[in-house]
């Protein structure tokens, strides 16, 4: 089997001024994904945005962000794809899609995210009653606040963000999380890579995001039937960005 990833060229264009959409950021990580089938999303509908969103919060990006509307789109589209792979073939999935998602709430948003592309993901297969249980492991350096917000009040998906105060702590925490997790039907991940030494965290070496990959991949042939799938958060360091994807899907699929 080829090795696939989920990107749409459109992904390459800067849509705006921050650092999660700056020149080349996409361009290191097909780089070093050369080898890899790239599976073009489709955009999402509005109403699988507003499955996660109000309408209120879904007019303001439409409206106010005319610009970052149509990629917001296409990104929550490559999320949903990388969840049917993991659902209907039992295979991992990385989605290579910007803008990030993980800040946005169901009334807000802001940290470079505009729609909630792993929360959309999730609440579109608890709709459509392909899962009745998830779990949602964010390691980006920042605490996924939109995706915290949405699902705080439903016992049908567990967020939990890794931390740690030193390498071996926060691979640590993270594993023995998993090993508590029980009934789970898939496994999606918020990959952000900012918390590399390089990059703004300052911590995480490239072998220990293979190290995170092949955890979460243990976790899931053990728990769900392998079915698992992650979602680009951060990660703003160009020199070393693509090289950290590639370990962590190394290890994850």
């Amino acid at each position: 089997m080829n090795k696939q990833a989920i990107f749409h060229e459109k992904f390459y264009e800067e849509y705006t001024s921050d650092p999660a959409a700056d020149s080349g950021r996409m361009e290191t990580i097909i780089k070093e994904l050369n080898d890899f089938e790239l599976i073009e999303p489709q955009s999402a509908l509005d109403e699988d945005i507003l499955l996660v969103h109000t309408e209120d919060h879904l007019n303001r990006v439409k409206k106010i962000r005319e610009q970052i509307y149509p990629v917001a789109l296409l990104a929550a589209g490559g999320a949903i794809l990388a969840s049917e792979y993991a659902i209907t073939e039992k295979q991992p999935m990385f989605a290579i899609i910007r803008p990030p998602g993980h800040h946005a709430s169901p009334e807000g948003f802001w940290g470079f995210c505009y729609f909630n592309n792993i929360a959309i993901a999730i609440q579109k297969l608890i709709k459509e009653n392909k899962i009745n249980k998830a779990v949602i492991i964010d390691y980006d350096l920042h605490f996924g606040d939109g995706t915290d917000n949405t699902f705080s009040k439903t016992s049908k998906v567990i967020y939990y963000s890794v931390k740690g105060s030193d390498r071996a702590q926060f691979i640590s925490n993270m594993e023995s999380f998993l090993e508590k997790c029980e009934d789970i039907d898939i496994i999606a991940v918020s990959a952000g890579f900012d918390r590399h030494e390089d990059d703004w965290g300052g911590l995480l070496t490239t072998d220990d995001y293979e190290q995170i990959g092949k955890i979460l991949k243990k976790s899931a042939e053990r728990m769900c039937n392998r079915k698992r799938f992650a979602v680009l958060e951060g990660g703003y360091n160009h020199a070393v960005l693509g090289k950290n994807v590639r370990a962590f899907i190394n290890g994850f699929y």
